[in-house]
């Protein structure tokens, strides 16, 4: 099998509309029922949801937690209540690979946890591979996605989408059962 992996010369936002038809070309024949979107604020998910828009798929926005309010990252409740008044689902929770409770211990006491070291391995990749395993992860774990299917991931750097990927989800207990099976996206350098 031949298939086109875009790269871009410079991650970021300025990537997102390319990086979405690109995903819609690829959910379009593989016939992909689930796309995991991240959004802080909604705007990517919202084009997300306009690409998308003559195709029947179940769109997850995963937005930070909100122990991330004070870098303002956070999603407010306007945003929030504007998206799911689109259809779109949306999901904060904790982090699966980072920001939680080890978080804590390892700003006390020193050392990594085995999530850290996932998540610098998947930062050789690009920032984007780490957010779209990880948001993955997460909407597996609230039910929002079907584990059992092959579904997209999409993530970026800090804002909009540069990294999709086709991904075979598990729960986060799960996590060596999870797949990356293509990459349909990402800045060429991490």
């Amino acid at each position: 099998m031949e298939k086109k992996t875009l790269y871009f010369e410079q991650k970021g936002e300025d990537n997102t509309d390319e990086t979405l038809e690109a995903v819609r070309k690829r959910v379009k024949e593989l016939g992909i029922r689930d796309v995991v979107v991240a959004t802080n604020h909604g705007e990517t998910a919202i084009k997300a949801l306009n690409v998308f828009s003559d195709m029947k798929v179940n769109l997850v926005a995963v937005t930070i937690s909100e122990a991330f309010q004070e870098e303002g990252w956070c999603m407010t409740a306007e945003e929030r209540k504007r998206l799911q008044e689109k259809g779109i689902q949306v999901l904060t929770c904790l982090h699966s690979l980072g920001g939680n409770v080890s978080t804590s211990f390892q700003k006390k006491f020193g050392g990594i946890s085995i999530e850290e070291v996932v998540r610098e391995i998947l930062y050789r990749f690009s920032q984007g591979m780490k957010v779209c395993v990880e948001i993955v992860l997460m909407a597996a774990d609230a039910g929002l996605i079907n584990v059992e299917s092959e579904v997209v991931a999409i993530g970026g750097s800090s804002s909009g989408a540069d990294t999709a990927i086709v991904i075979k989800p598990s729960y986060s207990k799960n996590f060596r059962e999870i797949e990356i099976l293509e990459i349909i996206a990402k800045p060429r350098k991490p």
